[in-house]
């Protein structure tokens, strides 16, 4: 179906005030969207290198101008069922893509974050118009953020309407009173279910099976809030009006109940804090590995326990007390107060060994002043005290 004269009729009452100069210059002309060029020109080149998809990328990107053109394409279509035409799905989509509202600028940047989520995050994503075309991750997302518009403007049985197309189509359950960031990716995005009142940041990652839900039938601010950075693994279940912590990692499988810190890891059912994450947003790096290292195996505790007792060992001789140790001090001779300071100085054991040394010292010191036999018996005095004290402390 051709939908370009719907299009210009509507471009034509739109106008280009607020429009960002990237979308829509003077006289309506396209101009400056670096990303949507780069598109264009990788689906060319597919065209080129697929001639059987060559119709195709024509119909879904190069007959268009905008990158919201092509997404409000895309999205009717797969939306689309024998009550919703894709004509009508495209009016809508056009009415809330093209706004002049705070709603309609930010959807149009927030799109293009998550492009580039996709492709920066999830290495299957071999190119944006991949990105574009083939993830129902991304193709829900941007579902939910028009079905959010529509809600906000109090079109809530639209709104509602979508969330059922949604839910059929891409097995994803999106709320559309959830309120979303920028550059988010739902990888995969089966299973995903996020409900009224959940908040999610910047820059967050979830995989398939995620839930972010409530814990009773209570009514009210009931479901969790998602910091910037926060990675979600698949499958995790986070109940409640909660808070998980800017930089947070929850590992795949975990069931939390409990608010989470920043820059904290959890896992298991309940969840507990198990490390820190690996980087400030993990998100971006879709890191699901902790900081800390691996529990030591059996082999690796023996070995660092033979190295301890090694290196004390070699600690223990080091400042073992020798008797050549001594009998240096007695050859430097001297006086008597030399000889005490030198024996003192050394790594004795204990204070009575010192003490022994020091009064052999003090008896060789008198008598090597009296005669050399006196001298040489108390040197043996000496020199057996350092003997003691050595074997004392072997």
């Amino acid at each position: 179906v051709d939908l370009r004269p719907r299009r210009d009729e509507y471009m034509s009452t739109l106008g280009t005030g607020g429009m960002s100069a990237y979308e829509w210059g003077p006289n309506g002309a396209h101009g400056g969207d670096l990303l949507w060029e780069q598109i264009r020109q990788t689906a060319k080149k597919d065209a080129d290198a697929e001639p059987l998809l060559s119709s195709y990328m024509y119909m879904t990107i190069l007959s268009h101008d905008t990158l919201e053109q092509a997404i409000a394409f895309v999205l009717a279509n797969r939306l689309a069922d024998s009550t919703l035409l894709p004509t009508q799905l495209m009016e809508i989509f056009n009415s809330v893509l093209f706004a002049d509202d705070a709603d309609g600028v930010f959807i149009r940047s927030a799109m293009r974050r998550d492009i580039q989520a996709i492709y920066e995050r999830d290495p299957a994503c071999v190119s944006h118009v991949h990105g574009l075309l083939y993830m129902k991750g991304f193709h829900g997302l941007q579902s939910h953020r028009i079905q959010h518009a529509l809600w906000k403007r109090g079109q809530k049985l639209l709104a509602l309407t979508m969330q059922a197309r949604i839910s059929s189509v891409f097995a994803m359950d999106l709320h559309p009173a959830a309120r979303m960031g920028k550059g988010i990716l739902i990888d995969h995005g089966t299973g995903v279910v996020i409900g009224e009142t959940a908040v999610i940041s910047d820059n967050v990652s979830l995989l398939q099976g995620v839930t972010l839900g409530g814990t009773g039938k209570d009514i009210g601010d009931r479901h969790p809030k998602i910091g910037k950075g926060v990675l979600i693994g698949a499958h995790s279940t986070i109940l409640g009006n909660i808070s998980i912590g800017k930089g947070a990692m929850i590992a795949a499988g975990s069931l939390v109940l409990k608010s989470v810190e920043p820059h904290v890891m959890v896992a298991g059912a309940p969840a507990k804090k198990v490390g820190m994450a690996r980087s400030r947003e993990p998100a971006l790096e879709m890191a699901q590995d902790m900081t800390v290292p691996t529990p030591p195996t059996f082999c690796d505790d023996l070995e660092a326990a033979m190295r301890k007792q090694s290196e004390k060992k070699k600690m223990q001789k080091s400042k073992r007390t020798s008797i050549f140790d001594v009998e240096d001090c007695l050859d430097a001779g001297g006086s008597k107060a030399e000889v005490e300071e030198c024996i003192a100085s050394l790594p004795t054991w204990s204070e009575s060994s010192k003490s022994n040394l020091a009064s052999a010292a003090s008896s060789f010191s008198s008598a090597a002043s009296a005669s050399e036999t006196s001298a040489s018996s108390a040197a043996a005095e000496v020199t057996a005290a350092a003997a003691s004290a050595a074997a004392a402390g072997a």
